[in-house]
């Protein structure tokens, strides 16, 4: 694993610090065939899934990190336990010094957080009800609250949108709405799992810039997962990728490029129709009279592959350019897949009663 050098850290500008965290899930597992009805019910089998297998993570007050890995890996599963909805089985788990569970009342005030797939708006009420609702129940003074209304709905642009009910919304005015509820008592920490899920590129753009320029400007701690590398790699300097609910790697984006992938995109056009055949290149795509092809940089070089693409055709012009983030963080998620042909998400044990 690539790790950051965290040792001229001050204890108190970490904001975030898991420690040997494990988190377990046991859950049952039933036949669709009738008659299995009564062992169903009598002995039921229960898969044993590992979310989270000793989980060190510090997070720096300010730093935006970029939380990622495929599914299953245990990306929701840790900003659970940092929301205080879940407990670690075993570990411990710390943000602003407190216990997230056992501290929750406390601690709830000082963290904001985001699911792309819920959200807190009443769904038969307009926003600025659940906005009022927010700022009676949370104790929030008036002058702070309308402070920060004003701009969340300005950076946000609510103001089209604060009368209308919630379930009248678009996802992205919903999003948009749901990350300024979250911020109105201007949480230290803001936790975000998938908020751009399902969005079009302008309300993903906007959002993305809000959420920048909330760090930069206020020092907020954020913590982002996401399968969208190149929209990750655009919001945070660090990334954080797990395997099987491990950390596996720890850096910044250069360096996942620089250590994990000489991945490049060849893209040729040619007089031919027929994409030329290239030892060492994987054709992609093709269409006729263009062919693009991945290959690795380390083991093949480009001038050898042109080489072999003039031998066959006539080569009207060439493209070269490394490939998108995505690209490489799926080798690596294939090339983890391959190494472990035989883990599986979880073991099965039968229960006694």
């Amino acid at each position: 694993m690539v790790a950051l050098d965290r040792h001229a850290t001050s204890t108190t500008d970490i904001v975030v610090d898991l420690s040997g965290v494990w988190k377990v899930y046991r859950q049952r597992v039933r036949s669709a065939r009738v008659g299995d009805l009564l062992r169903n019910l009598l002995r039921p089998e229960i898969r044993v899934v590992e979310a989270l297998r000793g989980v060190d993570l510090t997070v720096r007050r300010g730093e935006v990190v970029a939380y990622a890995g495929p599914n299953g890996a245990g990306k929701s599963t840790t900003i659970k336990l940092l929301s205080g909805l879940l407990a670690p089985d075993r570990g411990r788990v710390r943000a602003l010094g407190m216990d997230p569970v056992r501290d929750r009342v406390q601690y709830v005030g000082r963290i904001g957080v985001v699911f792309g797939q819920r959200t807190e708006l009443w769904w038969d009420h307009p926003v600025a009800a659940s906005f009022e609702w927010k700022r009676v129940v949370w104790n929030i003074p008036r002058p702070r609250y309308e402070r920060m209304l004003g701009l969340v709905r300005e950076l946000l642009g609510l103001d089209d949108i604060f009368r209308t009910l919630a379930r009248e919304l678009s996802l992205g005015q919903r999003m948009r709405a749901d990350l300024a509820l979250a911020l109105l008592h201007e949480p230290e920490i803001l936790l975000l799992d998938e908020p751009t899920l399902g969005l079009d590129v302008l309300a993903r753009r906007r959002i993305l810039s809000f959420i920048r320029e909330l760090n930069r400007e206020r020092e907020v701690s954020v913590i982002v997962t996401s399968h969208d590398m190149a929209e990750l790699e655009q919001l945070a300097g660090r990334i954080v990728l797990l395997h099987q609910g491990e950390i596996a790697f720890d850096g910044v984006f250069a360096e996942l490029r620089r250590v994990l992938s000489q991945r490049r995109v060849l893209t040729l056009e040619t007089a031919s129709e027929e994409a030329p055949l290239l030892v060492g290149a994987e054709l992609i795509r093709t269409m006729p009279g263009r062919h693009e092809y991945a290959f690795d940089a380390a083991r093949f070089k480009l001038s050898d592959l042109l080489e072999q693409a003039a031998a066959q055709a006539e080569v009207l012009d060439v493209e070269t350019h490394r490939a998108p983030i995505d690209e490489v963080v799926a080798d690596l998620y294939e090339h983890w897949l391959k190494a472990s042909p035989a883990a599986q998400p979880g073991s099965i044990m039968t229960s006694s009663t």
